[in-house]
């Protein structure tokens, strides 16, 4: 749960630092929520998004991003499923190519700055990653 809790205060303080206010949501691979922080300042709808782009994330494995540019065909439909949404911003937590679980992120204006936050976060933490013990 640290480990969770770090994640996600760390991509809060990192989209602070470049002037956004925002939620991160962390899951794990069941697409669980393990951890919901919102920023001051963010808007409450953050927190939904930002969990439903980690758990996009979790469901196609890989990025929220790279599956919204992969399958437009089914992009669409996704967004109706209860828990998901096709938008940049989720981020798979990998640990010696285990899947951990993701990290979503939503506030900044454009999902690509969200999901810059949570990168340059697992970045940081990727030592502890490494070791993390699901």
């Amino acid at each position: 749960m640290e480990l969770a809790r770090d994640i996600a205060t760390e991509a809060v303080l990192a989209c602070r630092q470049d002037g956004y206010q925002v939620s991160a949501v962390v899951v794990d691979r069941h697409g669980l929520t393990r951890v919901a922080l919102r920023d001051d300042g963010a808007a409450r709808f953050t927190l939904e998004i930002a969990e439903r782009k980690a758990n996009m994330t979790v469901m196609a494995w890989t990025d929220s991003g790279q599956f919204r540019q992969s399958r437009a065909d089914i992009r669409p439909e996704l967004n109706h499923i209860d828990g998901l949404i096709v938008m940049d911003g989720g981020v798979k937590i990998l640990s010696g190519g285990y899947n951990l679980g993701a990290v979503g992120v939503s506030g900044a204006p454009g999902g690509e700055k969200d999901a810059a936050c949570a990168r340059k976060v697992l970045e940081n933490l990727n030592e502890r990653i490494e070791f993390a013990i699901d």
